[in-house]
């Protein structure tokens, strides 16, 4: 995903790091490189958006219990099949 703009850090490499930007593992220098991206970028800030809900949903509902192998990889597979269908649904709308 990208907006096509310019920005000082790469749409790519943001959304890379989301997950660690949303658990506070990043150093405060990446964090504020993210913060500042997706203050400039709709598309990443959607996206983080989404990632956020995501695993807010899955540890409020998961709490302590052992994730089962396999999870989070069938999660982001269906997150990808589903924004895969909106970028056709809005490819179809333009």
């Amino acid at each position: 995903m990208s907006c096509g703009g310019p920005h000082a850090t790469p749409c790519s490499e943001v959304l890379a790091k989301v997950y660690t930007y949303i658990d506070g593992e990043l150093e405060e220098a990446n964090c504020e490189e993210i913060r500042q991206h997706l203050d400039e970028c709709a598309p990443c800030l959607e996206e983080y958006g989404l990632e956020e809900v995501v695993k807010k949903l899955v540890a409020k509902h998961c709490g302590h219990d052992a994730v089962p192998d396999g999870l989070r990889g069938k999660v982001l597979s269906r997150i990808e099949a589903a924004r895969a269908d909106m970028q056709v649904r809005e490819a179809h709308t333009e």
